[in-house]
């Protein structure tokens, strides 16, 4: 496979900055944050080694605050700690073993990437090994006590980062999973609609096409929600606001695992009218009746999200009814009848409650 992208001289400023620019911008508050943990922990640092620079302290201050939430503050804490105390350990070492040669750098470097490999680190947790051994190397020689008290300063930096990240609005991330989930419904409600227009009147090939590719879009929609969630759950551990959010996100949490099934099931319903669609199906009377049903089980898998638009002093109702049923299938369209009916059957269970999560 050929790689379509132009070179590098071609590409536009925008191309080339997209490669280390964020889709949107980090809040100003975040920022601020980082800068005040890296100014508070700078003179802290000093008052308990005034002989030294803080850059340890202040480099672990940034790091740890800057995470998205207050558990992966405490996950980089810990592991900038560890990975300062293995980084003095190996120069330490490489130092008692080798002295003090012009390549005592590769060989700390070489002991650290090994020493990351062995114990199975994170790509983040071996690079930091080898760069707090270096860092020890080049500022401090050899000396145990000037190890020692760069791990006390990391320490000092991590507990400053997290202490901020947790105590300064700590990030939460329940809102995008809530909109996430709102437009993954609506989109579904959109392709049983486009089902049940499909059905309605004669359609070719390339409008049955988009059809089922929109519809089997719901399925990247529907890991993007579960990414979400997994980043909502993570932004409430440790997070003194947790409580205030766990009611709302179990809430969609419970909608979204009701919402599951039937993405399953529309993409499957797609897939059937596709494969297996003829024109004169629209004449069959049992799939006149469908296509009505299809529709108001559309309409009600909105109304999971909200109570749809007021008129007058009255919420719009559901509009399903009993389960629609066919006492004998088309001779030549039994098979497709017959799927779309038992799809149908679970969607409208799923989104009166009637079946099981």
């Amino acid at each position: 496979m050929t790689d379509a992208r132009p070179p590098l001289w071609r590409r536009t400023p925008a191309e080339l900055t997209g490669r280390f620019r964020a889709e949107k911008r980090a809040s100003l508050l975040q920022a601020g944050k980082a800068l005040a943990a890296m100014l508070i922990a700078w003179p802290i640092c000093l008052l308990v080694f005034p002989d030294q620079l803080p850059i340890f302290g202040a480099i672990a201050a940034l790091l740890v605050v800057q995470q998205d939430n207050v558990d992966q503050s405490l996950s980089r804490g810990l592991e900038r700690v560890v990975g300062v105390l293995l980084g003095v350990t190996v120069a330490l070492i490489a130092g008692e073993i080798l002295g003090q040669h012009s390549w005592l750098f590769v060989a700390a470097l070489t002991l650290a990437i090994a020493l990351g490999w062995l114990l199975r680190m994170t790509p983040s947790a071996s690079n930091q090994v080898a760069i707090s051994a270096l860092l020890v190397i080049a500022l401090g020689g050899l000396d145990l006590h000037y190890g020692v008290e760069r791990l006390v300063e990391t320490l000092i930096g991590a507990l400053i980062g997290f202490g901020l990240n947790a105590l300064v609005a700590a990030p939460v991330r329940t809102l995008p999973v809530h909109e996430a989930i709102a437009k993954l419904t609506e989109d579904a409600a959109a392709a049983l609609r486009r089902l049940a227009d499909a059905l309605d009147e004669p359609r070719d090939d390339e409008w049955l096409e988009e059809m089922y590719e929109r519809a089997r879009a719901l399925q990247e929609d529907r890991s993007g929600v579960h990414a979400l969630l997994r980043q909502a759950r993570e932004s409430l551990r440790l997070n003194p606001r947790s409580r205030r959010y766990r009611e709302g996100l179990a809430a969609d949490d419970e909608l979204f695992q009701r919402l599951q099934p039937i993405v399953t099931q529309v993409i499957g319903m797609s897939r059937a009218v596709y494969d297996l669609y003829e024109s004169d199906l629209v004449a069959d009377p049992s799939v006149v009746g469908m296509v009505e049903e299809i529709r108001r089980a559309a309409h009600d898998l909105e109304l999971l999200v909200g109570p749809g638009e007021p008129t007058g002093d009255h919420v719009e109702p559901p509009l399903l009814t009993s389960p629609y049923t066919i006492p004998r299938p088309h001779p030549d369209h039994w098979v497709l009848i017959g799927s779309l009916m038992e799809d149908l059957r679970r969607v409208r269970g799923r989104i009166t409650g009637e079946l099981d999560l």
